[in-house]
Parts: structure tokens; C-alpha cells; sequence
């Protein structure tokens, strides 16, 4: 299964990541000289995936300016414009769908989780099981958690500090692992998703994930930093040389 498109999810307003959100946009922030944007194009070069959709809204100029003077890193990049207003990344990954549609599974990425998850045992997983989409879960400490049945499949989430929970399979001994934001779908999502103008592809997913099978692939162990906040650039930079 050979995936050459991805969108990079690059539009958030970064608040957490003040000061730096107040003058620039949080794709790119440095993690030992290179941005976070940089890094994620370049984590997918390593897989030979070069078509890449970045949507952009907070300083979006400085986004489209950093990928012109760096010819895209390399890679075939086309920005999704949302100045306008940001569509959260299941509105992000609409607008984008003439771009990611075709016969072929692609790939989302946030611009702010660094990752050295090897992409092709994803792939190897979703070609394998053939669910609707796959994403990267892990058993790491995280507030929010989707709940999954014992093979793998989404079956909720819950908010871990208000207990607010989502269920969209009913069943017993559900386990709880974190979001690590590395999906692969399959393009018929696009044909599925109910929801329109700005919202979370987390309420498609689980709103999809009854009829359609929805998959976990555990990859705890490997590297994954949320750089949400200014402090965890130094964890980064440990881990992402």
C-alpha cells in the first residue's frame, strides 16, 4: 500500500505555547533549529510521503513564507487557508478533501506532537485489519482517553478530569490509552462524516466508530512528546535531535 498524501494539522491558535503564539505561529516554533512544521514534513519524507496539505490560520503568513524560502523542505506542499476562521481539524480535514481524496489511504498529523513511530508498521496494521481508519494510541498519562475493546477497536472517550464520557460500543473491560494524533484513513471518510463548518474529528470518529470499524495500534514505547507548551521544547530536544 503505497500512501503519498498526508494534511498537517497547523492551524491552532497555540495558546498554551505563549509567548512565542503572541508574535508567531506555533508550526514553527524551533525544537533543536528546526520548527515543528519542518520536522513533521520530514518525519513523512522518511516514509515517501511527499504530497503534503498544511491548513494554517494563526500567522498564517509566516507559515506560507517559511515553506517558500525552504521549497517545502523537500516535499509538494499546498496550504489550506483558514484565516477566516479555524475549522478545528475535522472541518481542516473537509476543506482539504480534493486534495487527500482518491484511491488511496492517507495520513493526518498535528504540527505539535513529535513522533519517531514507525509509519510503516501503522500501515503494515491498518493494511492488515482494513478498518475505516487507524490511528497511533498509547498507554502514556493523558486527560482525555479513548476506550477500546480487546481488539483494538474504538469503542469511546472519556474525559478523565470531568468524567464526561462518550460511548459509541457498549461493552465490558473497555481499556483506556491516549491520542497520539498518526492516522491513517481510508478516503470513503469523506463520504461518511456527517458533521459540517468547524468541529473535531474525534466526534466523527465517534460517531463512526458503531458501523465502522475504528482501530487503536499501540505503539507505547516509542517517542512522543506533545509540544504544547514552552517547557516541553526541552523534552523534545532530548529526544528529537
Amino acid at each position: 500500500m503505497n500512501i503519498s498524501k498526508a494534511i498537517i494539522f497547523s492551524a491552532g491558535l497555540g495558546t498554551r505555547f505563549k509567548p512565542w503564539t503572541d508574535r508567531h505561529p506555533k508550526a514553527l516554533a524551533l525544537v533543536n533549529g528546526k520548527s515543528l512544521l519542518q520536522r513533521n514534513i520530514e518525519y513523512l519524507q522518511q516514509y515517501g510521503v511527499t504530497d503534503v496539505v498544511v491548513n494554517i490560520h494563526h500567522f498564517s503568513q509566516q507559515i506560507i513564507d517559511a515553506i517558500a524560502a525552504n521549497k517545502g523542505w523537500g516535499s509538494n506542499v499546498v496550504v489550506s487557508d483558514e484565516s477566516d476562521v479555524v475549522l478545528e481539524t475535522g472541518g481542516g480535514l473537509m476543506k482539504v478533501r480534493h486534495f487527500l481524496n482518491g484511491n488511496k489511504p492517507f495520513i493526518s498529523l498535528n504540527v505539535d506532537i513529535l513522533t519517531n513511530l514507525d509509519l510503516n508498521k501503522l500501515i503494515t496494521f491498518h493494511q492488515q485489519h482494513k478498518p475505516l481508519v487507524t490511528f497511533g494510541v498509547t498507554t502514556r498519562k493523558s486527560s482525555r482517553v479513548l476506550l477500546f475493546d480487546e481488539d483494538n477497536r474504538l469503542c469511546g472517550w472519556k474525559n478523565l478530569q470531568t468524567g464526561e464520557t462518550k460511548i459509541s460500543i457498549d461493552k465490558p473491560n473497555l481499556s483506556e490509552k491516549a491520542y497520539s494524533c498518526v492516522v491513517i484513513y481510508e478516503p470513503q471518510i469523506f463520504s461518511l462524516i456527517k458533521q459540517t463548518g468547524k468541529f473535531s474529528i474525534m466526534d466523527s470518529y465517534l460517531d463512526l466508530a458503531a458501523d465502522h470499524t475504528i482501530l487503536g495500534y499501540d505503539h507505547s514505547g516509542d517517542n512522543l512528546v506533545d509540544v504544547g507548551k514552552p517547557e516541553s521544547v526541552a523534552i523534545a530536544e532530548k529526544l528529537f535531535l
